[in-house]
């Protein structure tokens, strides 16, 4: 099969398609043929060799898809060849066919298409848990976004307000800016002087989702006294250390976020998904695809999301590569 491979770290131009074996089928497996992988700043990474990485060379990147099933393992049941499914996290997406874990195959309903399934399951799915499980969003809460305008930051806009929070934006450029208004943030600053922008406009937040890491501090300083900060992300470098004497003097939460400590079963995966889709129905939620590279483009893909310009989801077609 065909796959999108690189046998050295480096830049984007280390990442060739190559043919490689197909991946040997697990009785628990199902074997994906793959439509669409969505790019992720973790296979950045990956290629750079700062991220842990499965296998030996020749490395595939990818880590979420969706595509049909091509073939089922003995032990797996519920599941049919030519369904349309979608998986958030399982590597080796950046092929022609990818080995997945049955419980962790998503269904993907007929009035969804597959580019939209790839673009939001990952970032969806961690917006929702944001808004649900770190801080339950309350009707009428001031949620302050974080790099607002980016994949989970536009998709986080959208459910906390569809949760009935009034969402403060913070990106880095006009237009990621304009994108959170959008997406339903009702102020949206940039960084320089961001807090008393912040504090102008609505006063103390009630809870603050960082996932730039080095504003952590700040973000502690604008929730109200008893408010949460949801740190899930590390985005513009490590925070600093916290004192806890600060959480003790105005009752502060720090919650950590990571969406797999409650995404562990196939169920849970279904039911959390199916929410998700939901909003999609409605037109409650609204992803944004960015650009499709076919696979053979995979180095321009890289290029393009190191820019840290993009607006939306970046997707490898891979299908028709």
């Amino acid at each position: 099969m065909k796959a999108l491979v690189f046998n050295e770290f480096g830049a984007p131009e280390v990442l060739h398609i190559a043919d490689i074996p197909a991946p040997v089928l697990g009785v628990h497996d199902v074997l994906v043929r793959v439509a669409y992988a969505g790019l992720n700043f973790a296979d950045v990474y990956r290629r750079q060799g700062n991220y842990h990485l499965k296998g030996a060379s020749p490395w595939v990147l990818g880590y979420e898809g969706s595509g049909h099933i091509e073939a089922v393992g003995t032990g797996v049941s519920g599941l049919q060849i030519g369904d349309r499914v979608a998986f958030a996290d399982s590597p080796f997406s950046n092929a022609e066919y990818a080995a997945v874990d049955a419980d962790k195959i998503i269904p993907v309903p007929a009035d969804i298409p597959l580019d939209i399934a790839a673009a939001v399951l990952l970032q969806g799915l961690t917006a929702q848990y944001l808004v649900s499980d770190s801080y339950d969003i309350r009707p009428g809460d001031i949620a302050l976004v974080h790099a607002a305008g980016g994949g989970v930051g536009l998709l986080l806009c959208q459910q906390a307000r569809d949760k009935g929070a009034k969402v403060v934006a913070l990106a880095s450029s006009e237009a990621k800016r304009q994108a959170a208004l959008h997406a339903g943030a009702v102020h949206a600053f940039g960084y320089e002087g961001w807090r008393e922008s912040v504090i102008g406009a609505v006063g103390e937040v009630d809870v603050a989702y960082d996932s730039v890491g080095s504003t952590l501090v700040e973000s502690l300083a604008v929730v109200r006294t008893g408010g949460s900060v949801v740190f899930y992300g590390m985005a513009g470098g490590d925070p600093q250390p916290v004192d806890p004497r600060v959480l003790m003097d105005r009752s502060l939460k720090l919650i950590g976020g990571d969406l797999w400590n409650v995404l562990r079963t196939r169920q849970e995966r279904i039911e959390r998904s199916s929410r998700l889709f939901a909003l999609i129905r409605s037109g409650n939620l609204s992803v944004e695809i960015a650009a499709v590279f076919p696979l053979s483009e995979g180095a321009s893909a890289h290029r393009l999301l190191q820019e840290r310009s993009v607006i939306g989801k970046i997707l490898l077609s891979v299908a028709e590569s």
